[in-house]
């Protein structure tokens, strides 16, 4: 059945236009003989770029040009470009968003978020807090949009009820703060994992496509230093709603048993949530312990280690082969075999993203044209004059400009185009790439001040809660304190978080 059609908006009828105009703009430059595959690699770099940034046609499909356009601009073969868009990153993104259909499909986030606000208490502040905790533990294993669009429901439960109680205005600014507190933290707890955003797996892929031979970055290395960031980013967003912007009259709360009938309409724990409760846990275990765990005093030997081919396992092996459980293990109850004889069947891989699993390889693409063409290095040495700031100034203005785009664009988009300019001006200054690479994903996950800026505001902003005006006022108090946070964060902590030096540039990246 053919979906609703979408008219372009001006900015996509512009994009439309622009792309190929300077596409072939660019083309027509005459340029040294060494210089062609620089010049065709900018252009369509400018192509990809303006078609992402004003999505203009779906951002997959533009994903999808260099694999068309390779070829035919001497850039690479078709074989060698199809390899790019499927690799471990894909996997590691299949099986983990696997896992979250399964909880989605037996109601267990639900449950998780019910007890959060059952153990945090009534109060308005409280269940805000409750609120903020569960959208950021669950945006850590699941798409900070599923988890938004999980948490709306149950979050608009409990506005009703207070407004039954209460009245609508009396309640306005804890229903502000609630509903903004969804999607922020939604957005924050996704860059705490690897699997919790795509750009950090974005991130991951151009970081092991450029630098081979740089130590891996595990599951539990990311968790170690982003999730420091991420609590503190937490705690400021309740404190920046809750008790500056949006603070709740005295006398209003819900009591432990209107919070105890939501969640008594739940029932009794399921088998099946379990089941899917069990697998997830352990495979959250496996990806936190596959390699040692330094803890100063102490070493916690990984369990990949047991194993001669150690080298050849990754966290994608541990996504994929615990995701596979799900379509072993029975349904036991009579309601949960009318969904499906197993945890998950064949039709959750028409549920998957494809879209977003196509973007991935499209900027995978874009990061190798980047690399093999010389146009990184190229970009890099043009920035080089960034070299006479300080390393930490460095880092603001990155922060600041990914900021500011991701209120625009795709978050995911600009990541995959600034990644790759940066893997060459990390080489022109003459620093450590993950000085420059960090800060840049993590900063493009922090996009609050506008409605459009990410998938969880866009939710968000359609209940019909919240003003333009409601996002902006507490945006722009978020966004200065997210790029200070991640900027001394990463200045600071990153390297001894990951027992690496920084801020000189190491031999691997030679």
């Amino acid at each position: 059945m053919p979906g609703e059609y979408q008219e372009r908006n001006r900015s996509q009828w512009i994009g439309l236009f622009v792309g190929p105009i300077l596409f072939f703009g660019v083309l027509c430059m005459p340029v040294d003989p060494q210089m062609v595959p620089i010049r065709n690699m900018s252009a369509l770099a400018l192509f990809m770029g303006v078609y992402w940034f004003t999505e203009a046609i779906p951002l997959a499909m533009t994903a999808l040009l260099p694999f068309a356009l390779y070829p035919i601009l001497g850039i690479m073969s078709a074989a060698e470009a199809a390899q790019q868009y499927f690799n471990t990153i894909v996997f590691l993104f299949i099986g983990g968003f696997l896992i979250a259909l399964a909880m989605e499909q037996w109601g267990l986030h639900k449950r998780i978020a019910l007890i959060i606000i059952r153990s945090i208490g009534g109060h308005p502040d409280r269940i805000i807090l409750g609120f903020i905790l569960c959208s950021g533990f669950l945006s850590m294993w699941i798409t900070n949009t599923a988890t938004t669009l999980l948490l709306l429901p149950i979050g608009l439960s409990m506005v009703y009820k207070l407004e039954e109680k209460f009245g609508k205005e009396a309640i306005k600014p804890f229903t502000i703060a609630l509903m903004l507190a969804i999607a922020y933290a939604a957005s924050v707890g996704g860059m705490a994992t690897l699997i919790g955003s795509t750009p950090n797996l974005a991130f991951l892929s151009i970081y092991e496509k450029n630098y081979p031979n740089a130590p891996a970055f595990a599951f539990a290395d990311w968790i170690l230093m982003a999730l420091p960031i991420a609590v503190v980013m937490l705690a400021f967003i309740w404190l920046i709603l809750v008790k500056l912007l949006f603070p709740t009259g005295k006398g209003i709360s819900l009591t432990r048993e209107e919070i105890d009938q939501d969640y008594l309409k739940l029932g009794k724990c399921s088998p099946e949530e379990w089941w899917v409760l069990a697998i997830f846990s352990i495979t959250a275990l496996l990806w936190v312990t596959r390699r040692d765990l330094e803890f100063g005093f102490a070493t916690l030997k990984g369990w990949a280690e047991a194993f001669p081919v150690i080298a050849l396992i990754n966290d994608a092996t541990v996504a994929v082969l615990m995701a596979s459980i799900l379509f072993i293990v029975p349904t036991r109850s009579k309601p949960a075999r009318r969904i499906s004889a197993t945890l998950l069947d064949s039709n959750c891989f028409s549920k998957l993203p494809w879209g977003v699993i196509i973007l991935f390889g499209g900027g995978f693409a874009l990061a190798e044209g980047f690399s093999v063409t010389g146009l990184a290095d190229y970009l890099g040495d043009h920035l080089a004059i960034l070299s006479k700031l300080p390393n930490i100034a460095i880092i603001i203005v990155i922060c600041i400009a990914m900021t500011l785009l991701t209120e625009i664009t795709s978050n995911t988009a600009t990541t995959l185009v600034m990644l790759p300019i940066l893997v060459g001006l990390s080489s022109s200054i003459n620093v450590n790439p993950i000085l420059l690479m960090l800060p840049t994903t993590f900063a493009a996950s922090y996009a609050f001040m506008m409605p459009v800026a990410t998938p969880p505001n866009a939710v968000i902003f359609g209940s019909g809660r919240l003003k333009i005006s409601h996002f902006i006022r507490a945006g722009i108090l978020m966004n200065v304190v997210g790029i200070l946070t991640i900027t001394l964060a990463v200045y600071f902590l990153a390297g001894p978080m990951l027992g690496a030096d920084i801020h000189t540039r190491p031999s691997w990246a030679q």
